[in-house]
């Protein structure tokens, strides 16, 4: 499952191209969820829910802040993020590949386009697996990359994944994520698996993770300090 957002600030553009995603999304695992009327509104909104969509249709032709201007305050914050300009000039098109753009659609847009878009879309999708996070819980279905997860942590039958400044919780158990994760991320504590690139300090009791001090476990203290002190030397050289 795949979550998309349309951003236009024309009612009429937004719902013709949600019409046509709808038809194809009835035999494809995608939802659309969410509609901007401007990239002043997607930029914040965005920027306040990391993850919680894949995919973003962009009109490149807005008043105020355009596409373009959007798509470059996006990436600095996300990378991830697949963007895709709609526009009716051709003029725009190598602009966007200087943002990272996916591709992009001409207005007004063609059936047979989408559908080879929404093909390529769940093809990277797909690739990115190996480089994210993906878990579900009320709100819905999220990809979080995982070089920027800070540390998890269980409290009782729930997860919770901490990122730079936000947290979500999901259902699950400490190791079934550690077991998917592999050598990514080093368990310190039967509570907590931290991302190493993270790590800001730590001592035998002890590891600072975003600002926090996680525990260090006796059992684990041995192998978790050799992980990490070859992990920070690493990214110091």
């Amino acid at each position: 499952m795949f979550r998309i957002g349309i951003c236009d600030d024309e009612t009429a553009a937004r719902d013709s191209l949600r019409f046509q995603l709808e038809n194809i999304l009835d035999e494809r695992e995608g939802e659309i969820v969410y509609e901007f009327s401007s990239g002043s509104v997607a930029v914040n909104w965005l920027k306040n829910h990391p993850g919680e969509i894949d995919l973003l249709f962009l009109d490149v032709e807005m008043p105020g802040e355009n596409g373009m201007d959007t798509a470059g305050k996006i990436r600095e914050f996300d990378k991830k993020l697949l963007i895709v300009f709609v526009t009716g000039y051709s003029d725009y098109v190598f602009d966007g590949y200087q943002v990272g753009a996916l591709d992009y659609l001409m207005k007004p847009v063609k059936a047979d386009r989408l559908w080879q878009l929404i093909d390529r879309v769940e093809r990277t999708l797909g690739e990115q697996t190996e480089e994210m996070f993906v878990f579900r819980n009320v709100d819905g279905i999220y990809r979080m990359p995982l070089e920027e997860i800070r540390y998890f942590y269980s409290d009782r039958r729930k997860v919770s994944l901490v990122m730079r400044d936000k947290e979500y919780s999901f259902y699950g158990k400490l190791d079934e994520v550690d077991g998917q994760l592999g050598e990514t991320f080093i368990r310190i504590h039967q509570r907590y698996l931290v991302n190493p690139r993270w790590v800001e300090h730590m001592d035998s009791t002890r590891v600072t993770v975003n600002g926090q001090e996680l525990p260090m476990s006796r059992s684990l203290k041995e192998t978790a300090m050799a992980k990490l002190a070859k992990t920070m030397l690493e990214n110091s050289c």
